[in-house]
């Protein structure tokens, strides 16, 4: 049992500020040293994993008195494993793979940050590992995980949840719910990640100027975007699914209207502020579940691959999604085995 917290003046620092700075600098150091080595290259690994730590370390600040890096032990693992069980969250640990991942991932940050400041390794994660054989062995047939996707109700579910926020042809906006317009951005994000197979990332550094209209079948509608470069991966262009182009017309239309400034396509502030990872994280965790969308291992990634998993199932030249994606086509492979077994994608 821990000891219980001392009493703070009401002029004391606040107790969590260097146990969040510790946090997030070892994750920082550690990420950068397998970016250095080569180790992980694929930017949607890394949000996949910087949103996996986040929730992690948000439960460890949030105990009293706060779990640390050096404080953290065996139980505490297991608490915060049996605090996630039953939740609906696009990170939810309920899989025996992602709960192996997870736990993979703090044993390493928490190596990598001993070896930094030259202490002792703390081991908790690895004896969780050891004391949860159903987890130590979940990946031990395939090293390599198939893609998550959606299966065909979840998607046009999902459709019908994010296209709600858009007129209905022939019918007025009047008709349409009050709907602030932080909800348009966060549906229309979504639904670009779904519709356009858009990393998290590429959402929030689209700029203004991204969506084109020119060349497309109906007039004065977006067809297709022009994804920046981000260091990893080169400029693109990808493809816009219709229904997903029709509400990202509606966002243009409800963005000018609210005269938000800037240049990034989904700002998070009227004034034009860039979109910063963990709230855009947690504004598309939001539109699943309100969606009713059945949360699992890789969070919103999974509407990437659904875009993906569809288009190679109409028959689209593997070459080509890659494009689209932005990845090599090498990374293509991973689909080749979830293929025979998709019947139908919406």
């Amino acid at each position: 049992m821990r000891p219980p917290s001392s009493t703070l003046s009401l002029f004391d620092d606040p107790p969590n500020g260097g146990h969040v700075t510790a946090f997030r600098e070892a994750f920082a150091a550690w990420l950068a040293n397998q970016q250095r080595v080569g180790s992980l290259r694929r930017p949607d690994a890394a949000e996949v994993y910087q949103a996996m730590w986040d929730s992690f370390s948000s439960w460890c600040l949030g105990q009293a008195p706060t779990v640390t890096l050096d404080t953290l032990v065996l139980a505490d693992l297991q608490t915060f494993q049996a605090a996630r069980f039953g939740r609906k969250t696009s990170d939810l640990s309920l899989s025996p793979r992602y709960a192996l991942r997870l736990m993979r991932l703090i044993d390493r940050v928490l190596r990598d940050h001993a070896a930094r400041t030259d202490a002792k390794p703390n081991t908790a994660a690895t004896d969780w590992i050891a004391a949860n054989p159903e987890v130590r062995y979940a990946d031990a047939a395939r090293q390599d995980p198939l893609p998550e996707y959606l299966a065909v109700m979840e998607a046009r579910q999902l459709i019908a949840y994010l296209s709600a926020a858009r007129p209905r042809p022939g019918r007025s906006r009047d008709a349409l719910p009050s709907m602030p317009w932080q909800e348009v951005r966060n549906r229309a994000s979504v639904a670009l990640q779904l519709g356009a197979g858009l990393t998290p990332g590429d959402v929030r550094a689209l700029p203004l100027n991204s969506p084109v209209v020119q060349g497309g079948r109906i007039r004065e509608r977006p067809w297709k975007l022009q994804v920046p470069g981000n260091g990893t991966s080169q400029p693109r262009e990808t493809p816009i699914a219709p229904w997903a182009a029709e509400l990202l017309q509606h966002w243009l239309d409800v963005r000018k209207e609210a005269r938000i400034a800037g240049e990034f396509l989904f700002p998070s502030t009227r004034t034009g502020k860039q979109w910063l990872h963990a709230s855009q994280y947690l504004c598309a965790r939001r539109v699943l579940e309100e969606a009713g969308v059945e949360s699992r291992e890789g969070g919103s990634f999974r509407l990437r691959h659904t875009f993906a998993v569809r288009q190679l199932r109409r028959g689209t030249p593997p070459e080509q999604v890659a494009r689209w994606l932005g990845v090599e086509p090498a990374e293509m492979k991973r689909y080749e085995r979830v293929l025979p077994a998709v019947i139908e994608v919406v």
